[in-house]
Formats: C-alpha cells, structure tokens, sequence
C-alpha cells in the first residue's frame, strides 16, 4: 500500500509526541557530573531538573523535582549511594535508579540491584552509550553496563594525563609516598613532586588523597587504599 500524504506528518508528531526523561544526577566529582549532563542534554531525550555532589540532598532534591529517574553516584560524601537508593525506593517507588560506579565488583553490582536499582552502570562506560542503558532501566530492563577495554586511557587522555603521569598516579593510590615513587621509577624526588603538580592541576585537586578518589572514580586505579570508607 502506498504511503498516505500525512504519513510523514504524523512520524513528526510521534516524535514531538515522545516525553522527555526528568534526571536527577548524583555525584560527588564535578568533572563527572558535567559530563553526564553534556552527554543526556546532547541527546534531546532527557532534561536535567536537579544535580547534587553530595549524599544527603538526593532525597529532598528527587521530592522537589518529581524525576523519572535518578543517577546515583554509589560512592559520595555524608551518605552513599546504596543508603540512597533505599531512601528512594521507600518514599519514592515509581523513580527509577540507576547505580553509577568505577567498581565492577560483583558484590556491590548484585547489593544494588537487590535493593532495586534498575541498572548499575560502570563510569568508564562509552558516554554515547549512556542515554541508550538509561531508556532501557526505565522499561525495566535490570543490567549492567561496562566500559570496553580501552576506557583506562580514554578516561586518561580525557583528564589530560600522560603515560607517565598516570604511572606516578597509581602508585600514588598504592600510598606510595615520595621517595618511594622516586625509588620506584628511578627517577629523583623533585621529579616526582613535579609530576605530582601537574597531576594536581589537571584533576583539579590539592591533595594525593583527592587526586586518589578521582582517580578511582574515573576507572585509572583498581583498589584506593580509601575504598572501603
């Protein structure tokens, strides 16, 4: 059958028709945080009402925005995203949540879909994959997404970071100190601090302790010596 002359009208429409995902984002690295709102607004299908970097106000922020759906760092300051997610699935039951993590672990992935969390996503996932796991969680489909092989030095190269910086940067997070980094890769201490400033001010931290989180947060380290806090 030939197509009728308001067929291509009324797929429009359907496409105007489409509603658009209310997101609230949860995670305690601004860097992250912005790259998951770039990444849902370059979309078109997604709108973010509210966006927090700490633990404790995910919960007034969800019953003041009313979301569809909320991103849930599981690692924040004051309260972590576990703790969250029973808080919103006990007084908001219809808001879907989706676990973002660094950690694959199989433990934490199977504790936050048993508490009702609709995906678990790794944050090394491709971030052009992120809208498409998002609909999927929201049609009840329980999965995990995880970064490809490569996400290391995707995450690496997206932070600005060298080959050798990102050396000195897991050592760091071994609690290496110093001198022992410096023993470590033959070179002298002085050249360790200098790497250790620029690492500094590429991620945007003062300290080896936030540089460490930030580290783990992006996929670059495998265990924080702060991992289990």
């Amino acid at each position: 059958m030939p197509p009728r002359a308001g067929d291509a009208a009324d797929d429009v429409g359907a496409l105007w028709d489409t509603p658009v995902v209310r997101v609230v984002i949860a995670d305690d690295h601004r860097l992250v945080l912005d790259g998951i709102k770039r990444a849902l607004e370059a979309d078109g299908g997604f709108e973010v009402v509210g966006e927090t970097q700490s633990g404790t106000q995910v919960l007034p922020i969800v019953g003041k925005t009313n979301p569809d759906l909320v991103l849930l760092d599981v690692r924040m300051p004051h309260m972590d995203g576990l703790a969250c997610l029973d808080q919103i699935r006990s007084r908001h039951p219809r808001v879907k949540v989706v676990m973002l993590s660094a950690s694959s672990n199989p433990e934490l992935v199977e504790a936050a879909l048993r508490r009702g969390a609709s995906a678990y996503v790794i944050k090394t996932v491709n971030p052009d994959d992120l809208p498409a796991t998002l609909r999927q969680a929201l049609e009840g489909n329980v999965h995990t997404a995880v970064g490809g092989e490569e996400t290391e030095r995707a995450s690496a190269k997206a932070l600005g970071l060298t080959e050798r910086e990102l050396t000195i940067l897991d050592a760091l997070a071994r609690g290496l100190s110093n001198d022992e980094i410096a023993k470590e890769f033959w070179v002298a201490p002085q050249t360790v601090k200098f790497h250790l400033t620029n690492i500094y001010r590429k991620l945007g931290v003062k300290n080896r302790t936030e540089a460490t989180r930030i580290a783990y947060q992006h996929g670059l380290v495998e265990s924080p010596i702060y991992a289990d806090e």
